[in-house]
């Protein structure tokens, strides 16, 4: 994910595109035709070349180069989630919101086991200002993978926004109520805090099914009042 993007991503965009890491895929032998339709396909752990440049060309904002490299991928395997994620990288970094929603949507639903999509779609909707989606999409991603780091800061930073929303509540019925000022004070402090990245790094982890998992994005900062 980004380091322009931003729920916390992984590092491609700015909090989608932090970096989907480079590196060259290892050679291995091409897996048997899956099972069913719904069986994920074994992967090469990384990227291929193509896509590793068109990750590069991502970090560096070369959205038209770097998207003509992922559809080209796309012709002949219409199915990569790694092509396919980046597209929606591209989409958000290029504020095409309901298109990269749709590309994420997709993936999950293809793919359910990747936890990134999951959280590339909080980032999304926290910016949108929908916190219960965004809270709901990642506790998905929690469910596939609990040891999902990001994701789990992006919920920290996604139930804070939900106490402020409800400290404000509380004071606009009652303005002497001192402690939920205290406490809305103490939750703003919170969104002063930048957002943590992932480095890119020369390889990308493999999930248990063998698809090569993308880099996530960060809940972006909240604005206070």
């Amino acid at each position: 994910m980004s380091p322009r993007c931003k729920l916390h991503a992984a590092a491609l965009c700015a909090a989608l595109v932090a970096a989907l890491v480079a590196g060259t895929a290892s050679a291995q032998t091409p897996p048997p035709p899956p099972a069913s339709a719904t069986v994920v396909p074994q992967r090469t752990p990384g990227l291929t070349p193509e896509l590793a440049e068109a990750s590069r060309m991502i970090r560096e904002g070369e959205y038209v180069p770097a998207l003509a490299k992922i559809d080209a991928v796309l012709a002949t395997d219409a199915k990569n989630p790694q092509a396919r994620f980046l597209k929606g990288v591209v989409q958000t970094d290029r504020s095409e919101t309901e298109a990269a929603i749709a590309t994420f949507q997709a993936l999950t639903e293809d793919y359910p086991e990747l936890p990134e999509p999951y959280n590339n779609l909080a980032v999304i909707w926290a910016k949108q200002g929908q916190y219960e989606k965004a809270r709901r999409a990642l506790e998905l991603a929690l469910a596939s993978r609990p040891d999902y780091a990001i994701a789990h800061e992006n919920l920290g930073d996604i139930y804070a926004r939900l106490a402020s929303a409800e400290y404000d509540r509380a004071i606009a019925l009652d303005k002497a109520n001192k402690s939920a000022q205290a406490k809305l004070t103490l939750v703003r402090e919170l969104f002063a805090v930048p957002p943590s990245s992932t480095p890119p790094k020369p390889s990308s982890p493999v999930t248990s099914s063998g698809v090569s998992s993308p880099p996530s994005a960060t809940v972006p900062a909240a604005k206070t009042k």
